[in-house]
């Protein structure tokens, strides 16, 4: 079984979470260790690893500077304070990547940006695209908008909707301690460290315990919570502490910290999501020429369609089918069916002129598809052109 750092260092695409009480110091932002973080994803990004970053601070940063007091905050003033901690949080992580040759992206979400599929794709494509330009996306919960009923309520469960949402290999939660224990430690001199979780049942449940931080708003019950999310999506999770500088360097050098593993590959739990999780809101027929590209491992582009049926919105379930009306697969439409109407056979080069605007080359993404038959997603190809 691997370790925690043979995890991340297997890791093609990782997620790193970081808690509130690591990054501010008397209120203030840590620059030194945000430093001294960005040289541990420097490092990461050398290995050619494709990074997401979830930070929380924004909202004890803006208490700061408004002189709210934390603990006391109306749902009002906590999206201001969010407002005005966020710049300085985005400055922060800019100056520390750059320092290191990394650019930085600013990504604020809400809970319906991955509940609803036409947000969810939208989120997807553009965190993918970021990181294929070698940028981080550093992401906080977008609470200058979020509502209560709405929003997470805390970053350890955004950031593993974020790994489910790009199909993370792994998730690191950094925090304030170096894992999970049968008791809480700093109550119990006794407590046992649990190295490795393979699946969360109430025995594991029973463990979490309160809110730990006056800075963070999620304790142990939250991450649990997160490790599910995870571990059904097909992405491991590391929950270590991030105290020290360069907490991920002292990983590999030896420090503990809890596996929670997954129980399938990301592109797995993907495919049984679209094949079983999602209803079909209308159908795309194609051609021969088509379905042979997709059984190669290519994406479905409107040149093999024959026929579209049914209303759909871009992000809907869509059902593929052959010309004897067989199925064989289903995947998430990068169009609208009143779209994709019109683009009908159409090659690549004349969906602009058709549009009006240069979408997507792609009908069907071959990362948003999945074909009967296959147990995952193909990873052959990039297009059936």
């Amino acid at each position: 079984m691997s370790t925690p750092i043979e995890t991340i260092n297997q890791a093609a695409r990782l997620v790193v979470k970081i808690g509130s009480s690591l990054l501010l110091q008397n209120d203030t932002l840590n620059r030194d260790w945000l430093a001294a973080m960005a040289q541990d994803l420097a490092k990461l990004s050398k290995d050619g690893k494709k990074l997401i970053v979830v930070s929380s601070g924004a909202v004890s940063l803006g208490c700061a500077a408004l002189g709210l007091k934390r603990n006391q905050l109306t749902l009002e003033e906590s999206q201001a304070a969010a407002a005005t901690g966020q710049i300085e949080l985005a400055q922060g992580w800019q100056a520390a990547l750059a320092e290191q040759g990394l650019a930085a992206a600013q990504i604020l979400l809400t809970a319906e940006d991955t509940e609803q599929r036409r947000r969810y794709l939208n989120a997807r494509q553009t965190l993918t695209t970021l990181m294929a330009h070698g940028a981080v996306p550093v992401i906080n919960e977008n609470d200058t908008v979020a509502t209560q009923e709405l929003r997470y309520g805390d970053n350890d469960r955004l950031a593993a909707r974020v790994a489910a949402m790009v199909s993370a290999d792994c998730l690191v939660l950094l925090s304030d301690i170096d894992g999970l224990y049968d008791a809480d430690p700093t109550q119990n001199e006794n407590a046992n460290f649990i190295d490795k979780v393979p699946h969360i049942d109430a025995k594991i449940e029973a463990m979490a315990g309160g809110t730990g931080s006056s800075h963070g708003s999620g304790g142990m019950v939250t991450k649990l919570q997160a490790a599910q999310i995870a571990q059904r999506a097909g992405c491991h999770m590391v929950l270590a502490s991030g105290r020290a500088m360069t907490p991920l360097s002292v990983l590999a050098e030896g420090a503990r910290a809890t596996l929670f593993e997954a129980h399938d590959n990301p592109h797995s739990a993907r495919a049984a999501w679209i094949a079983g999780g999602l209803q079909p809101s209308g159908s795309l027929h194609l051609d021969a020429g088509a379905i042979s590209a997709l059984y190669a491992g290519k994406s479905l582009l409107p040149v093999g369609l024959t026929s579209v049926a049914g209303h759909f919105e871009r992000g809907d379930c869509v059902a593929l089918m052959a010309a004897d009306g067989k199925e064989i697969g289903r995947g998430l439409s990068a169009y609208a069916s009143t779209e994709a109407q019109r683009m009908i056979g159409l090659s690549s080069d004349a969906m602009e002129n058709e549009l009006g605007y240069r979408g997507r080359a792609e009908m069907v993404h071959r990362d948003d598809m999945v074909l009967h038959g296959k147990s995952e997603l193909s990873k052959k190809g990039e297009s059936n052109e």
